[in-house]
């Protein structure tokens, strides 16, 4: 271990930013909370950028670590104890300070906070919090923050960080518990799962406090509607929704961790995880299965895939895959939002005869190669879910295709001009019963057309070709020349 000695503060934002690039966990707020007129900065749906750096970095964010320095041996880790690489730390204090001023010069929209893991993690978390405190109470900051706490630290103190930042991460590190016993010794799946499980029963029992507070209340004496949790009225409001919410014994206890003065909401944008793929042998009906479980037991709002990379050279861990590795990432991406947005089930998308996606094709695609008896779908009867099916189709058109045919039949240019992507929407739909091109319904016939994007050409059963014409069609060429020749 190389301790960075007399680092100045942009060293240490040097080494510490680039030590963050491994965490990828980073997304928008989702979170409304507008500006209190006493502080500075916001957190608005959507007001967190979505840009991404080439390296995993959200660029709207200060994606930083509080420290480099760890005292655990995770073999997939560039920061593990026995690597000697330079560390560095900041203290509480310089992580608010370096958030605001990058915040008033406009470069950032909110702060990223994890951490390595030293001397304990008790120790480690109790920093952050102080930092994350320092942001909110002394600097006022009401932007974004995100912090990833440490497994193994008490539930108390996670809990009190827990009404500061919008988000919070526990790192699930690697899919299964026997990858976490060989890849991170230090580790085990039940601390990891027990902070997991106390944000999820406090975002919960927020929600309930939230709930009983507009319940029991409506209208305050001065006629104003306290909804949303935004309790805005008198002193002796604030006063009585405190002792309302508080006739449940657990709420009470729950309400009693709030900071002071804090009128805010617990974890308001939810939590998240983030798993190391390829590191382990786990295939991805595996890993799907357990992201299913995530999201069904522990409410979670996204977990993140990270495709590993052999960063200390280890000659028994798997090697960089190159594009393979980052094909398989995209893949489960696209799957994961399969279930999130899209109804559909992990067992719908693999089985354990067919456990991996096919890389030719996103999983939508191969869903319906892979259930022909359920295509084609008629665009002008079939329910929202059978159109979310349909590969081509996604949410927004899928609800403009749902509230358009209420005003009459659509026909397969009504569908482009509504977003669907008819290069892959054309195989598997029909409008007034008909489809586009006599095709056949063959999964090998279907495949070819779906992985060859630039091929047009459609070959029915008859062996007649039909050619999808595109913008440059027509004989464009012949027209530039007679333009340039007139």
């Amino acid at each position: 271990m190389i301790i960075g000695e007399n680092l100045t503060l942009e060293q240490k934002l040097e080494i510490l930013g680039d030590a963050a690039k491994y965490d990828v966990a980073c997304t928008s707020s989702g979170v409304e909370r507008k500006g209190n007129g006493h502080g500075i900065g916001n957190a608005v749906k959507g007001g967190i950028c979505h840009a991404f750096a080439a390296d995993g970095r959200c660029v709207s964010l200060l994606k930083i670590l509080m420290t480099n320095e760890c005292c655990y041996k995770c073999r997939y880790c560039i920061n593990r104890a026995q690597n000697d690489v330079v560390r560095a730390t900041f203290t509480p204090e310089e992580v608010a300070s370096l958030t605001i001023e990058f915040y008033r010069r406009n470069y950032i929209e909110g702060l990223f906070l994890s951490s390595g893991i030293y001397p304990d993690p008790e120790e480690t978390v109790k920093r952050m919090l102080e930092a994350v405190r320092l942001l909110r109470v002394k600097y006022r900051f009401n932007g974004y923050i995100h912090v990833k706490t440490i497994p193994g630290a008490s539930m108390e103190i996670t809990q009190e960080i827990g009404w500061l930042a919008d988000r919070m991460s526990v790192n699930l590190e690697l899919p299964t518990t026997d990858g976490l016993r060989k890849l991170a010794p230090n580790k085990t799946r039940e601390t990891i799962l027990k902070p997991m499980r106390m944000i999820q029963n406090g975002i919960e029992m927020d929600q309930r406090v939230q709930q009983d507070q507009i319940h029991r209340i409506g209208v305050s004496n001065d006629g104003m509607i306290l909804a949303g949790g935004n309790v805005t009225g008198t002193p002796k409001d604030r006063f009585r929704v405190r002792r309302l919410s508080a006739e449940n014994e657990g709420m009470k206890n729950f309400m009693q961790q709030r900071p002071d003065g804090n009128m805010g909401r617990f974890v308001p944008a939810g939590q998240s995880t983030q798993m190391i793929i390829g590191a382990t042998g786990e295939n991805d009906y595996q890993i799907m299965s357990v992201t299913e479980q995530l999201y069904q037991k522990f409410d979670l709002k996204r977990v993140f895939f990270s495709s590993f990379v052999n960063v200390n050279h280890d000659s028994d861990m798997p090697q960089w895959g190159g594009r393979t590795i980052l094909d398989r990432e995209h893949r489960l991406y696209q799957a994961d939002f399969l279930l999130r947005f899209y109804g559909f089930d992990v067992k719908d998308l693999l089985t354990p005869e067919r456990p991996n996606f096919n890389m030719l094709l996103d999983p939508k695609c191969d869903y319906a190669l892979r259930h022909l008896e359920k295509f084609p779908v008629e665009i002008n009867r079939a329910s929202y879910q059978v159109l979310l099916q349909v590969p081509g189709i996604g949410v927004t058109s899928a609800r403009r295709i749902v509230a358009a045919r209420r005003g009459g039949i659509l026909d397969f240019a009504d569908l482009s001009r509504m977003g669907v992507v008819m290069k892959r929407a054309v195989y598997f739909i029909t409008c007034k019963d008909k489809m586009m091109y006599r095709i056949n319904m063959n999964e090998n016939t279907l495949m070819s057309y779906l992985v060859d994007d630039s091929s047009r050409f459609l070959l029915t059963e008859e062996g007649v070709q039909y050619e999808q014409l595109s913008l440059f069609d027509f004989g464009m060429g012949n027209i530039g020349q007679q333009v340039s020749g007139a």
